[in-house]
């Protein structure tokens, strides 16, 4: 993702989200819509494409989905109506294991695991804004990949229903998906 542009002369909703240009990127984030221009870097879409073979290759033939960005995932605050939502974010990498989230413009709701591949422009609103809009909205993992320390940390929600101290891996480990016991993303792969 680019450099990070803010409108905030207005919130703004899904609805409003659905009129903009369909070669602009944007966010929005409690009604603030964030631009995503210009493409991410090499190095970022190299570790979003491994991560998500790691995935996808897992989940064949098991009911969970992962998608890349770009892919809208609409977070309503309850049962707002669809065009009133003021929260659609697309995060690098989503997976989702409730069918009913899913329909043709996306998700709505939380997946159930959210990876962000962090850049220097973005860095602030994936620890922040997202960080807190993730855990508000349900998803049960959040990771965070670091494509200049080569490490992932990972955030888990506990019984109290927010993210507990993470767990942080570097570029030689694997990490155990808390989702998915069975499943380890070897970061070798990922960092490599």
């Amino acid at each position: 993702m680019g450099p990070l542009a803010e409108k905030l002369d207005e919130l703004y909703t899904y609805g409003d989200y659905l009129k903009w240009h369909d070669d602009e990127r944007w966010e929005l984030i409690n009604g603030v819509a964030y631009n995503m221009s210009p493409a991410p870097s090499r190095r970022h879409q190299q570790i979003t494409t491994e991560l998500t073979r790691q995935f996808a290759t897992y989940l064949l033939d098991k009911p969970c989905q992962v998608y890349p960005a770009p892919f809208d995932v609409r977070l309503p605050e309850a049962d707002e109506n669809i065009s009133d939502i003021t929260t659609v974010v697309q995060p690098d990498i989503s997976i989702i294991c409730d069918p009913d989230k899913l329909d043709d413009a996306g998700c709505i709701g939380a997946p159930d695991l959210i990876v962000e591949v962090l850049s220097p422009s973005t860095s602030r609103k994936d620890h922040k804004e997202k960080f807190f809009c993730y855990e508000h909205a349900g998803v049960k993992e959040y990771w965070l990949a670091d494509p200049l320390a080569n490490t992932v940390t990972v955030f888990k929600r506990g019984a109290d229903n927010r993210y507990g101290r993470p767990d942080v891996y570097g570029g030689e480990e694997t990490v155990v998906v808390g989702i998915f016991p069975d499943l380890e993303i070897d970061l070798v792969l990922v960092f490599r």
